[in-house]
């Protein structure tokens, strides 16, 4: 009863761990820590994210901490949860990305 791995699934599971591990490292690191360092450990990509989620008006740091607060509070969490998110959000699109692309030209 041997069933053939299809490669999408593949690249689905990798993409997933990938994502996991992404949260799981953020949510260490941010874990009981202040704004600052919360803030810090944003890499660009997640301080340009929540930057634009932020409130209008705020720039730098308080358009970044407002951002982080607003998507942390879409699922009940604040900066930190926000945090987590952006930094997870890349490498969920980017691994849904190469899933869709291997399940189109799959066999």
């Amino acid at each position: 009863m041997s069933k053939k791995l299809k490669k999408s699934n593949i690249v689905g599971v990798g993409a997933a761990a990938a994502t996991a591990v992404t949260a799981g490292a953020t949510a260490s690191t941010v874990a009981g820590a202040s704004a600052a360092t919360i803030m810090a450990t944003t890499g660009a990509t997640s301080a340009a994210i929540a930057g634009s989620a932020g409130a209008a008006g705020l720039a730098g740091g308080a358009a970044t901490a407002s951002g982080l607060a607003t998507i942390g509070s879409i699922v009940g969490g604040g900066m930190a949860t926000g945090a987590i998110i952006t930094a997870a959000a890349p490498v969920a699109l980017v691994g849904a990305a190469a899933y869709g692309i291997f399940k189109i030209f799959e066999d």
